[in-house]
């Protein structure tokens, strides 16, 4: 894997995990150190995260972090709702059983995880659970259009999670989609994952979360 390539997903990461957020500064010095080799592999990647969406480069020299204004990321997030929605009807019409009870299996043993009210191990636990829809949809294609917009409203999404709805709400949310799942009802599950998915829930829902919002995310 080339270098600028590697630095690239370092970056994704940390916007998919929150290390870096909308408006801060990406540091080509400390990268090309780290990294060891010279500020041209950095800019490839940083060009390359800025034609997706994900950085943005400033008059003075220099990229951040892209922000979003309301409606670009309600926007976005209602699109995401619907890619989701798709993958967990192709997961429910194309995971074997043993990936299905594999699944079942995690959404069990994320229930302490629940019960102690732990937002960091919920997100990770979160993640794994649609990572495991994203396999079973047999559509690389879609999980990578997905993750792309995950990481694009990564931030956004965890800072209005106590406006959406609680560790809890999301667990039984999880629920749904796997009974509908372990029933073999692709609709079901389609409509489940989109109701998990959707912005706010309603129109109070995402009156809430917009105003939860820290406005130095926003564009």
């Amino acid at each position: 894997m080339k270098v600028s390539d590697r630095i690239r997903e370092e970056i994704e990461s940390q916007l998919l995990g929150g290390t870096l957020l909308p408006g801060d500064q990406v540091d080509e010095s400390e990268l090309a150190a780290r990294y060891e080799v010279s500020r041209t592999p950095v800019r490839e990647a940083l060009l390359q995260l800025q034609a997706q969406g994900l950085l943005t480069s400033l008059s003075r020299g220099g990229m951040v972090v892209a922000k979003m204004d309301v409606q670009q990321l309600l926007s976005m997030w209602e699109l995401l709702a619907e890619l989701e929605s798709l993958c967990a009807r192709y997961a429910c019409e194309r995971m074997s059983p043993e990936e299905r009870e594999a699944l079942s299996l995690l959404h069990e043993d994320t229930l302490p995880i629940v019960d102690a009210n732990d937002e960091l191990g919920w997100q990770e636990a979160n993640l794994a659970f649609h990572e495991m829809l994203y396999k079973g949809s047999r559509n690389p294609y879609l999980r990578q259009e997905i993750l792309r917009m995950r990481t694009k409203t990564g931030a956004y999404r965890r800072h209005a999670f106590g406006a959406v709805g609680r560790i809890q709400t999301s667990y039984s949310h999880h629920t749904e989609v796997l009974k509908a799942l372990l029933s073999g009802d692709p609709q079901a599950a389609a409509s489940a994952m989109f109701h998990h998915m959707s912005p706010g829930h309603g129109t109070r829902g995402v009156t809430d979360m917009i105003v939860n919002m820290p406005k130095s995310l926003l564009g």
